[in-house]
């Protein structure tokens, strides 16, 4: 492939000059075989964001970071691989600790689930930038990492993830201060059940009865219910509510 330009030259000559440029030298080699890398991987993230992850969980602020984070990872891991091999393997993992490190240790903490796919997505990027374009030898061998090698690879993780989203479920627990401590004797947690069933809408698996305050009358009783979708573990651990928790309600 090649492309045509038009060069302006001196006013003596008259008119322009056109000069070939084939890609060879626009871009280095192996670009070709970088770009279609690069969709197979943002197609393969695109799914896995869109049908697993974000099919429950309905967050379009992950939703943006997953495939941004993606499309960054991937051209920055392919830029350092032009270093030499042991400089571009340090800066890889270097950079994947910062990536992580600024995730955990800010302010609001991300959820299990969201670092999960996150972690996920990183790893298939880095994957997809780090394999090695094809290309012959000079033994007349192929080498290089195949597409369909890379196709495979791809197809077992979202297999692992289809398997663990369908086949593990956990229940979802919260914590409830309740005023009627009467109920929470042993011999009467049937009432207890009953009672909590008809006040939140929800249905009750299992109640832990923990603090309670007869000053007050009230009790901390731990509930736990059937729920199909994704919940805030955090939010469901608190007793008062800040004002930033309302966002995430």
């Amino acid at each position: 492939m090649s492309f045509v330009l038009q060069l302006p030259m001196g006013e003596d000559e008259g008119r322009g000059r056109i000069k070939i440029l084939y890609m060879q030298e626009l871009f280095s080699a192996g670009f070709a075989d970088t770009l279609l890398r690069f969709l197979l991987c943002f197609l393969i993230n695109w799914i896995i964001v869109k049908f697993l992850y974000y099919k429950k969980s309905k967050r379009r602020d992950f939703f943006f970071t997953f495939m941004i984070i993606s499309v960054a990872i991937f051209f920055l891991v392919y830029l350092m691989m032009g270093m030499d091999r042991g400089k571009a393997t340090m800066g890889v993992g270097l950079g994947l600790f910062g990536i992580f490190s600024i995730m955990r240790y800010r302010t609001d903490t991300m959820p299990v689930r969201e670092m999960t796919y996150l972690f996920v997505v990183v790893c298939l990027s880095v994957i997809h930038a780090m394999a090695n374009s094809m290309g012959v030898d000079e033994n007349g061998k192929m080498v290089g990492t195949p597409i369909i090698e890379l196709m495979a690879i791809d197809t077992i993780v979202i297999a692992a993830i289809v398997m663990f989203e369908r086949t593990l479920k956990v229940s979802a627990s919260k914590l409830v201060q309740y005023d009627r401590i009467e109920l929470v004797k042993p011999e009467r947690r049937q009432e207890l059940i009953a009672d909590l069933e008809e006040r939140l809408g929800l249905q009750i698996i299992k109640v832990e009865v923990g603090a309670i305050d007869f000053l007050r009358d009230m009790a901390i009783v731990r509930i736990y219910y059937q729920h199909e979708g994704i919940v805030d573990k955090d939010l469901n651990e608190k007793i008062k509510l800040k004002n930033t928790d309302y966002a995430n309600i």
